[in-house]
């Protein structure tokens, strides 16, 4: 009989918030801003993505010092990674797939985690393993919100954070499924706004982006 998961893994990182910026930081220095203006528009969930060499310093710095904000970490695709993140502080893990590797040492973390997936028999496999909550990814070239629909049906128990082509105008469609829980995306951080350091326009765009409700 496979293990139950840690308690904390029970923990809904789809219950965090309607939506989830997903953040690429180039410079650590501007992590806490960063991470400042978005909770200040509304959104208390960020993942920070493992796409750049500061990622980690940006994580540490968003967990020591803005509290208010639940810190995940995105882009982890090794068991090295996992334990990286967890140990910069990251409230919980997102990856993009997911191998047994993968998912044994995300579960072993002891933080919630999104596996990602994008057809049904990945679905269904980590429905046996007892994981309800997942990330659709990437949700546009997937089959977006047509596809969600079709597993609603036969797989009810499946909960999803889609990412990966979702904007404002769209997310609405998202949010309005019963198995999508929250969104990913990264439209209110547009390269222009955090390349300039503009704060403000930021959290006006959070505040936007809040508005959002499930």
């Amino acid at each position: 009989m496979p293990s139950s998961p840690p308690p904390s893994s029970r923990v809904s990182v789809l219950g965090l918030a309607a939506v989830l910026p997903v953040v690429v930081v180039d410079d650590p220095v501007d992590a806490v801003p960063l991470a400042r203006a978005l909770v200040a528009g509304g959104l208390p969930a960020i993942e920070v993505t493992l796409r750049t060499p500061g990622a980690l310093d940006a994580v540490r710095a968003i967990a020591a010092e803005v509290p208010a904000v639940a810190v995940g970490v995105g882009t982890v695709i090794t068991p090295a990674q996992v334990a990286e993140a967890v140990a910069a502080g990251g409230r919980f893990l997102v990856s993009p797939g997911w191998t047994d590797v993968l998912l044994d040492a995300m579960r072993a973390s002891g933080v919630p985690f999104l596996p990602g997936v994008s057809t049904a028999s990945e679905v269904v496999t980590l429905l046996e393993r007892g994981v309800r909550e997942m990330k659709f990814f990437p949700a546009e070239a997937a089959g977006g919100t047509a596809y969600l629909k079709s597993l609603a049906g036969p797989l009810p128990q499946a909960r999803f954070c889609p990412t990966g082509g979702i904007g404002a105008a769209n997310a609405p469609e998202y949010l309005a499924l019963p198995n999508v829980g929250c969104v990913g995306g990264t439209w209110m951080l547009p390269a222009d706004a955090v390349a300039a350091r503009d704060w403000g326009r930021i959290e006006g765009l959070a505040r936007e982006t809040a508005a959002l409700k499930h």
